[in-house]
């Protein structure tokens, strides 16, 4: 394997919600210039690349997940020449830079969809997913939008329903036009010129729909990961809706875009019920995707043998494919509040950082986590998302991982904006911040940042083979191998103090990691409650 070429596996994305991460116009919203002006900071962490959740020109009925121009900086967050500086400085400090493309719909304010609601004879009346209504005037078929209530909202001047799978405001592409699919593909080689490294991919499996437009199924009792009981889109099995076998035709498509291009990579977001069983097929070597992400660990179960099931059930479907990892993205609660005791704990937030970054495959950390940031519980009133604001109270969204990113401990708004920013910045995310970790070497980041560097020394933790051993809970075990060296981590997930014997009778050495105070003697590994240790095995 070439590792320069392929700088993709094993890599630490750092990902950034460009809204919340730091305001230099004092607006109340983070900017690229913003970005600009933290590069240092990102580039101390030790991250190989920064994904960045969409700058586009958006209504932002959806916070940018709704684009109007796909070739456009909304003005909210700069201008082209902030991003060509975003991105210089980023490589000036060895930092790949990766965009979210969000291709499976547009804003409904996009002149493709103007243009396309105008009539049902006009250059795009083909670009969405219009179909006519059933003889009684419902909906064409059963389908639901994710953000609640039917998947169709109707037009009046077309006398038609239109597609969409989140807001009403987001209409979805009709990607068995080809004209559409090399428009979009246009798009994504404006960004290739602009010198990107990748795109992480928003909602891969739901590009096409099925074109007989066929009912989903009834789902059995029960919820999909990541997806609360009170939302009806449960309650379906969405075969017809998403995960199309035509998606990978696209695939290939823009894989071979991509590979026109030297060292460019590409991560998808697999949320489909079934992601781990289809993996393979999107991550098909040298075809399609590079990696691809999915939400087994982005879901409530915290536990030694779901970590251990879902890392060897993606290792066995997965073939020649790679995975990509999250603990934590701008989508869910973040991870240590989701499987912690909901505060702040420096010991379980270091111990997360160090198991998500062992696991095999590359790994997205997301703003905030190299910081143990605990989800911000956030009141009604100041609300902006309206997937919460829709399913209130049962469900309260996704604006508790959003708050902005705390930089100063003693100035208002944590040094975020100099105005009252977008979402409020909880209190106990003061102590938190950034400058006031920085004075503390045990602290979350610059425990991250020790081990990193640490780890990049480690080939076996970037690359390496990985085998679990049969250890009781709450350990974790397994090895990973690269190149005939073995390091052995082993991982302790609750507060209590454990000893674990190795059965090796080969050369053991404890490998000394930051943060951590393992032992070992007589292959007796001790480790201290909330703890990861690391073996080299001779």
């Amino acid at each position: 394997m070439d590792t320069t070429k392929e700088w993709w596996r094993g890599a630490v994305i750092y990902q950034i919600y460009p809204r919340s991460f730091y305001d230099t116009n004092n607006d109340g919203v983070g900017d690229l210039r913003g970005i600009s002006e933290k590069m240092d900071y990102i580039a101390q962490l030790g991250v190989d690349a920064i994904w960045i959740s969409p700058f586009f020109k958006s209504p932002m009925k959806d916070f940018g997940y709704d684009v109007s121009d796909y070739e456009a900086v909304d003005p909210l967050f700069g201008t082209m020449d902030d991003f060509d500086v975003m991105i210089k400085a980023a490589h000036d400090r060895g930092v790949k830079v990766m965009i979210d493309q969000v291709i499976s719909h547009t804003s409904d304010q996009h002149s493709w969809f103007k243009e396309s609601r105008r009539s049902r004879d006009n250059a795009k009346a083909d670009w969405y997913v219009w179909a006519d209504p059933k003889p009684d005037g419902t909906a064409p078929n059963n389908w639901l939008s994710y953000f609640g209530g039917p998947a169709w909202q109707w037009d009046s001047k077309r006398q038609q329903y239109y597609m969409h799978n989140f807001l009403a405001s987001q209409p979805d592409v009709n990607f068995h036009n080809a004209e559409v699919r090399q428009a979009l593909l246009d798009s994504v080689e404006f960004w290739l010129k602009k010198g990107v490294d990748g795109f992480r991919l928003d909602t891969v499996d739901m590009y096409y729909c099925d074109k007989e437009l066929r009912s989903n199924p009834a789902r059995p009792p029960g919820v999909i990961d990541g997806i609360p009981e009170s939302n009806p889109y449960s309650r379906q099995q969405h075969i017809y809706d998403r995960s199309r076998p035509e998606n990978l035709s696209f695939l290939e498509d823009f894989r071979a875009l991509t590979d026109r291009y030297p060292g460019i990579t590409t991560v998808g977001e697999l949320g489909a019920e079934n992601a781990l069983d289809i993996i393979a097929d999107y991550t098909k070597k040298d075809k399609r995707l590079h990696m691809s992400y999915t939400f087994p660990l982005l879901g409530d179960k915290f536990s030694a043998a779901h970590v251990r099931q879902t890392l060897e059930y993606m290792e066995a479907h997965i073939k020649d494919g790679w995975p990509c990892w999250a603990f934590s993205n701008h989508d869910i609660v973040r991870v240590v509040s989701r499987w912690g005791s909901g505060q702040h704990n420096d010991r379980f937030a270091r111990m997360l950082i160090a198991l998500m970054t062992s696991l095999r495959g590359s790994f997205c950390m997301y703003q905030g986590e190299e910081l143990g940031l605990t989800e911000a519980d956030i009141p009604y009133e100041k609300l902006q998302d309206p997937y919460g604001i829709e399913f209130w109270p049962e469900f309260k969204g996704r604006d508790g991982c959003r708050t902005p990113m705390p930089w100063q401990s003693g100035k208002s708004h944590a040094g975020f904006s100099q105005n009252e920013p977008w979402l409020p910045v909880p209190v106990e995310h003061m102590k938190l911040a950034v400058d006031a970790q920085e004075k503390d070497k045990e602290s979350v980041l610059c425990f991250t940042r020790a081990f990193l560097a640490w780890r990049k020394t480690q080939a076996p933790l970037q690359w390496g083979d990985i085998k679990f051993l049969d250890v009781p809970e709450p350990l974790l075990v397994f090895t990973r191998t690269w190149e005939g060296k073995t390091l052995l981590a082993a991982f302790n997930l609750r507060l209590k103090d454990l000893t674990y014997k190795i059965p090796q009778s080969s050369k053991l050495t404890l490998l000394p990691v930051e943060g951590f105070a393992c032992s070992l003697a007589d292959n007796m590994l001790q480790l201290p409650g909330y703890s990861a240790c690391f073996v080299n095995i001779e």
